[in-house]
């Protein structure tokens, strides 16, 4: 329990660093590649979602998903790939090949699709190589690029509002 808190401060920490140093620029340009960070917990309608960045325009072959598991011995046979706490060490260290595969491809958006403040969500969507980060929580504005302050579980107003918003911005 002990060393859980010092693990947690020491990520806490390098996650601050990361946000303090970005410098973010948003390209100019269209959206091709969409990444999709979810809490499994709070959403798990995978298939909705899927359907949804179909309809706004994104290609089934470009749209890639990665969920976070609170419990991670729960692991659904349906989404692409998965990771939990324990798959990060001290100093935002990452032992998940996959989580560290996801982090480094550079999507031209990373959609956060996640209302609740959990610190695994909220460090990868910090580490992202994303150029243009979308998210539904306003809990910490460093975090993203265009901020659609709703619950998860409205998605067809999610949908709508992404769509109206990457069409003013030039993206689709």
């Amino acid at each position: 329990m002990f060393l859980k808190r010092f693990k947690e401060k020491s990520n806490k920490k390098y996650f601050n660093n990361v946000l303090n140093q970005a410098k973010r620029t948003v390209p100019a340009g269209k959206i091709e590649a969409v990444g999709i960070l979810l809490n499994f917990d709070e959403f798990n309608r995978y298939d909705q979602l899927r359907i949804a960045m179909k309809n706004i325009g994104f290609k089934d072959n470009k749209v890639r998903f990665i969920a976070f598991l609170e419990d991670d011995k729960e692991k659904p046979n349906s989404w692409d790939d998965f990771y939990s706490e324990v798959d990060f060490g001290w100093k935002g260290k990452i032992k998940n090949p996959q989580l560290e595969d996801f982090i480094s491809t550079k999507f031209d958006a990373l959609i956060s699709y996640y209302k609740d403040p959990i610190p695994e969500l909220d460090y990868v969507t910090a580490l992202s190589n994303a150029h243009f980060k979308i998210g539904i929580s306003n809990h910490d504005h460093r975090l993203f690029d265009l901020i659609i302050d709703i619950e998860s579980k409205y998605l067809s107003v999610f949908e709508k509002e992404l769509n109206k918003y990457l069409k003013v911005l030039n993206k689709i």
